[in-house]
């Protein structure tokens, strides 16, 4: 049936009785599995993704030691999302998230671009830093 189908017979599993055998593409299938090896390599290597939260209304020791961890983790090879979360009425000023926003981006310039600046979705207010 392999040789009329013009392909490979494979044993999937010799311990078994009777023995399993599969009929296949047996160059493809390894070309496959090479492929998929490859790519996830990559995306290990290419590092994760991290995350740093902060409040508009931040303490400037609380803020320094976050900005701290997110130089580590962009020089790391680390993505960074900076989350800035709103509660009740801080909703009403949202300029106070962008300043902080833009004391985060700032202070990691020197490691980081800006991949995408900062943006409200809701009550949340995010922006991704990429290494340089």
């Amino acid at each position: 049936m392999a040789d009329e189908a013009n392909l490979d017979l494979v044993e999937v599993s010799p311990q078994a009785r009777p023995p399993v055998c599969r009929i296949m593409d047996y160059g493809k299938f390894k070309y496959l599995q090479r492929k998929k090896e490859r790519g996830s390599t990559k995306k290990s290597a290419a590092g994760g993704l991290k995350e740093l939260r902060v409040r508009p209304a931040i303490d400037k020791h609380d803020l320094e030691y976050r900005l701290v961890n997110g130089r580590r983790f962009l020089e790391e090879g680390n993505k960074v999302q900076v989350v800035c979360i709103f509660r009740g009425r801080q909703m009403a000023h949202p300029e106070h998230g962008y300043e902080v926003m833009r004391q985060v981006a700032e202070f990691l310039a020197d490691v980081s671009k800006v991949e995408s600046p900062a943006k409200m979705n809701g009550n949340r207010m995010t922006m991704m830093l990429a290494k340089r």
